[in-house]
């Protein structure tokens, strides 16, 4: 229940800016799918032949070092957290089962490494990406159904005025609340000193909201899978933005708010968007949800993005993984500077634009903390991923996160 007037009066001025040229629906797709398929392309094993007899690429056996002191019975295990599956030759050729831990109880699953030889296994060997864009074809499509779900949910009480109650409740919060002293700078101040001469970086805000959000994370994740420096801790960044989606996906469902911009007009925010017709293909459409900005998925990934920039520089790390090398200082410091500045542009960009609250950064910051300390809970879902497989009669790829920027000298 809101007690406290959050209404606001306003100068609406004059918009000088000419609206921004629209790029056509198509355009958002291809750069997203060209990114896809360049790290696809970039990252594909060279050395292996996807027609013909057994090609090299796999990881040699330690049964190779005459030195190596592991015993054969070791090498018929498979690491329980392993999500790479990275097995040693001769645990394929046995085709043992994997041994799995799930929910603290030790489960067996089938051993798909016979399906090697069949075609589409040696597609995946050959392109390992393919198993990332998998992974974000899921996750989108679990994004999809979180409209649906929250109407279903609110079908009776309307979820547009239930979105609405939720969005003033923020506002009420922020200005009146026992941690108001975080947001000493409202929303609409915010958004007016744009209006107010700024009015062409606000566009520029408008199209960043906009277009960067889907292609900067694509690219992020096609980035990192070239030039981290082992399969884990890609693996962490990139099942870290997976828990950040699904958590947020949850919240979408079960408590949706509305969009400072979609408020009615007496709360002073202004559709600015709408001016400049700045609406990506991935904001509009039957399955998109209009009403999930609490937290913010754009600050959540590029707050996320910006940490593993920071971390990547080497910078605030006095050791190195195995096969990294030690950058210049001149790359750590842009590392630095770019993991800074990207998450500040998103942050200018959904508060100035009143596409979100500062509470739904601040949420997003503290969903990407709880995403990164509880990611390995997807290790979980290996049993099944072994299961799905085995029906499809695949064979799960070796990684080639990192190889080709090793093969280059890796000292960016």
């Amino acid at each position: 229940m809101i007690h406290h007037n959050l209404t606001t009066i306003v100068d609406r001025p004059h918009w000088d800016a000419p609206p921004a040229w629209k790029l056509p629906e198509w355009v958002e797709p291809i750069i997203v799918a060209s990114i896809l398929v360049t790290s696809m392309i970039v990252t594909r094993r060279r050395d292996f032949k996807i027609f013909g007899g057994q090609s090299g690429g796999f990881r040699k056996s330690i049964l190779d070092d005459p030195d190596a002191a592991d015993s054969a019975d070791d090498l018929l295990r498979y690491d329980r957290e392993n999500e790479d599956d990275a097995q040693e030759p001769l645990a394929a050729s046995k085709h043992l089962p994997k041994r799995r831990y799930c929910c603290g109880f030790l489960i067996y699953t089938p051993n798909s490494s016979r399906f090697a030889n069949h075609i589409h296994s040696r597609i995946l060997q050959k392109f390992p990406f393919l198993m990332e864009m998998f992974y974000w074809i899921i996750t989108y499509a679990f994004y999809r159904l979180t409209i649906i779900t929250s109407q279903a949910i609110f079908s009776k009480t309307g979820i547009w005025d239930v979105a609405q109650e939720h969005a003033l409740e923020v506002l009420e919060f922020e200005q009146y609340g026992p941690l108001s002293f975080l947001f000493p700078i409202t929303e609409v101040q915010v958004q007016q000193w744009f209006m107010h001469g700024h009015q062409t970086f606000l566009t520029v805000l408008n199209w960043s909201y906009a277009l960067i959000h889907i292609p900067g994370t694509v690219g992020f994740i096609a980035w990192y899978y070239y030039l981290a420096p082992s399969h884990p801790t890609f693996a962490t960044a990139r099942r870290t933005i997976t828990l950040i989606n699904h958590l947020a996906f949850i919240t979408f469902t079960f408590y949706p708010c509305m969009p400072p911009r979609l408020l009615p007009e007496k709360y002073g925010f202004i559709d600015s968007a709408r001016h400049d017709d700045a609406r990506s293909v991935w904001m509009s459409g039957k399955y998109v949800n209009s009403l999930a900005a609490m937290p913010s998925m754009h600050f959540g990934y590029a707050f996320c993005i910006g940490v593993t920039l920071i971390y990547h520089s080497g910078i605030f790390r006095r050791t190195l993984e195995k096969g990294e090398v030690r950058k210049p200082l001149i790359w750590k410091l842009v590392y630095v500077a770019i993991g800074l500045a990207y998450p500040t542009l998103i942050l200018s960009a959904i508060v100035a634009t009143a596409n979100h609250y500062w509470l739904d950064a601040l949420m997003a910051v503290l969903v990407t903390g709880v995403a990164f300390l509880c990611n390995r809970v997807y290790l979980i879902f290996l049993p099944l991923e072994d299961l799905l497989l085995w029906v499809l009669r695949i064979e799960k790829p070796i990684p080639s996160t990192g190889e080709r920027f090793r093969q280059r000298g890796g000292r960016l």
